[in-house]
């Protein structure tokens, strides 16, 4: 079963429900998944539980990115092995850094997208035209309520500028944050139906003119931090009333100088979760309309 947001056939406005493979019916009552992550786990599992609006066949519902509202996406980063070795071998000046994020206890946690920017299932992201090589990360994204438990799961790329991070450690921002550099989808997992979050296959690959151009499998066995740690971090020293998508980091990272290009697709899998597919375009004009962008 999973958590969904998607435009209704009946108001072609967006709703959200409960999608169980064959059927997705309608949460009533209930517009936003924000309004879901202000309830306690137990107390979401009891609304999607008794979910009795209209119904409609799964495949004929489109999808939208599973953030509304308040909701922000965050991300950690040098989480895995993986993805430590790639910012060393990337940065031209701070390769130290990583270094030591990767074993310090406190973890690297940076803002990614606010809910009104973020690309869903089908949708488009962005390499920026002012950077040479930009890379899609597949991440296990926790949906965070109110009060930081993590209440589902779903995938999260986290597109990234590697030209731009790796000239200097400060220039993060303009690597990770962008309009067109966040997509979330399709679905949330409830916490409930996933029994090992640490045991999870993750794909990628990457499609150019038809043809695989890059591929890779990994597994969340070997995240270098404890989930409900990340979370906790977080939730610290803020705040996030209508929840929050946290991208627990990559292990999956194309060896340079693999590049993104216009037109590629990204697919993105995660075992019990999803699969999340999206275009690529290039710079910022192809992405004006995303969520009322001008």
């Amino acid at each position: 079963m999973h958590i969904v947001r998607f435009v209704s056939p009946l108001t072609d406005a967006p709703a959200v429900g409960v999608d169980d493979g064959e059927r997705v019916v309608e949460l009533s009552g209930v517009t936003t998944v924000a309004e879901l992550l202000r309830l306690p786990v137990e107390g979401l599992r009891e609304r999607v539980a008794g979910a009795d609006g209209p119904e409609h066949p799964s495949g004929s519902v489109r999808r939208l990115a599973p953030v509304d509202g308040q909701m922000e996406v965050w991300a950690a980063g040098v989480t895995y092995r993986r993805s430590r070795e790639a910012r060393v071998l990337e940065s031209e000046r701070a390769a130290d850094v990583y270094e030591l994020v990767y074993d310090a206890e406190r973890p690297e946690l940076f803002f990614k997208s606010v809910a009104w920017k973020v690309s869903g299932d089908g949708g488009r992201i962005a390499v920026r035209s002012d950077s040479e090589i930009d890379v899609p990360e597949p991440e296990l994204g926790l949906v965070l309520n109110a009060a930081g438990e993590i209440a589902g799961y779903t995938v999260v790329d986290d597109v990234s500028s590697r030209t731009i991070e790796g000239v200097n450690p400060l220039y993060l921002p303009q690597a990770k944050i962008y309009l067109g550099a966040c997509a979330v989808g399709p679905a949330i997992r409830p916490v409930w139906e996933v029994s090992d979050p640490y045991a999870l296959d993750i794909t990628l690959s990457i499609a150019r003119a038809g043809e695989t151009v890059w591929d890779g499998k990994a597994s969340t066995s070997q995240l270098n931090r404890r989930l409900d740690d990340l979370a906790g971090y977080l939730y610290r020293a803020d705040v996030f009333p209508d929840g929050a998508v946290l991208a627990t980091g990559t292990c999956l990272v194309p060896d340079l100088p693999f590049t993104l290009q216009d037109g590629d697709t990204v697919t993105i899998g995660i075992g019990e979760v999803g699969i999340l597919t999206t275009g690529v375009v290039k710079g910022l004009e192809p992405m004006r309309g995303i969520g009322g962008v001008l």
